[in-house]
């Protein structure tokens, strides 16, 4: 039985050689972010926000045409940690 994650971390490798996390409670939310405001503006030197709901009064934005790479890494909270 496949287990399921508690939250998805996803890293923008950005062209200035900057990674930066930001994590999803699902994937479906990461989904709705990537196909409703980052495809439509792939080339884009305009600003656009990603969501950072983990951390209060945060924000960041970023130019899509600046994202080389996007990395989700399923997130498991259990009683066991490894490194």
């Amino acid at each position: 039985m496949p287990r399921k994650a508690d939250e998805y971390a996803v890293y923008l490798f950005l062209s200035s050689g900057h990674r930066e996390e930001v994590r999803f409670s699902q994937i479906q939310e990461f989904q709705k972010w990537y196909s409703g405001e980052l495809v439509p503006k792939f080339d884009s030197e305009e600003f656009i926000n990603v969501p950072i709901k983990n951390i209060q009064g945060e924000y960041m934005v970023v130019r899509p045409a600046s994202i080389m790479a996007i990395r989700v890494e399923p997130v498991f909270f259990g009683s066991v940690e490894r490194e």
